[in-house]
């Protein structure tokens, strides 16, 4: 399959139910709600809400799942939306610039980007538990839930946010490295897989593979961002590139050099695309975001 066809297909699409589920910048929280805006639509490729709706689609590729998975795919890119404009912030990696854009906290203020985050956290949320907003029964909605808090606190992304800033400029063991990129970044990426799983109906042994295939993407991801951090530049980024090395981050590169880091994010991808063997041709657009996610240039 044209996998940038797809992925250009399926962004357009989940644009299009943000938007219809995002409040209005107006009345009294007008600034506020801009600001919110202004990060979840500045770009973006719209890479968790896709690997949701792909393993539904894996599972059950019916309009009816796709429609009902929607809400779980804006929930997931409001909150991947958030973690980047706390991250952002000066106490944090400092960023002033996000997919070639001015960072939140530059346009709006510190502390209108703190607000903006803490507000795009909770629509997700609401997002996710809203009766009137998908067909998904409710049993499944609230494993949904459940997962996705889970993949967001202190367990999964924030716990790895944290463990990052407290390893910077320490000689921290390969392990913690791990640790940190399984969480920081890994753990958002496996829930979007599981979550789609889980609300297309899959079985227990369908959901198992689809958490291995999440689980190998999500390290594959975080291994090329390090990569990319080296040898790529700020204008295909769209951030700042040698960002890594500047605050004195534990990396791939730095454990295992350019090629090496090359070598085991291959060995990442090949390991997801194992983890769907017994998945049909249905799952053929994850394979081929496994290899997008390898060969994209930011």
């Amino acid at each position: 399959m044209e996998i940038r066809t797809y992925l250009n297909e399926r962004r357009l699409v989940v644009e299009e139910a943000l938007r219809r589920c995002t409040l209005e910048a107006e009345g009294p929280f007008a600034r506020h709600i801009e600001a919110m805006r202004y990060s979840l639509f500045v770009g973006g490729k719209r890479l968790r809400p896709i690997l949701c709706l792909a393993a539904g689609e894996a599972i059950n590729d019916s309009p009816a799942t796709a429609a009902g998975l929607l809400p779980v795919a804006c929930a997931l890119e409001c909150i991947h939306t958030y973690s980047l404009i706390h991250d952002d912030l000066p106490p944090m990696d400092d960023d002033d610039l996000r997919r070639g854009k001015p960072t939140n906290h530059v346009l709006y203020g510190e502390a209108a980007a703190i607000l903006a985050g803490d507000s795009l956290l909770t629509w997700g949320f609401d997002l996710l538990t809203d009766p009137a907003a998908s067909t998904i029964p409710a049993e499944r909605r609230l494993a949904i839930a459940h997962r996705i808090a889970r993949a967001a606190g202190p367990l999964g992304m924030v716990g790895g946010q944290s463990l990052d800033i407290a390893s910077e400029n320490s000689d921290i063991s390969f392990d913690t490295l791990q640790t940190i990129h399984r969480s920081k970044t890994g753990a958002l990426i496996t829930c979007a897989v599981e979550t789609g799983a889980i609300g297309a109906g899959a079985d227990g042994d369908q959901t198992a593979a689809l958490v291995r295939f999440g689980n190998q993407i999500g390290l594959a991801f975080q291994i090329v961002d390090d990569l990319l951090n080296v040898t790529s530049t700020t204008a295909t980024l769209g951030k700042a590139a040698g960002s890594d090395a500047a605050h004195g981050k534990a990396t791939y590169p730095a454990y295992f050099g350019v090629d090496g880091t090359r070598t085991r994010a291959a060995a990442a991808v090949e390991a997801a695309k194992d983890a769907l063997a017994g998945l049909n041709a249905k799952a053929e657009p994850l394979r081929a975001l496994a290899d997008y996610i390898y060969s994209r240039t930011s």
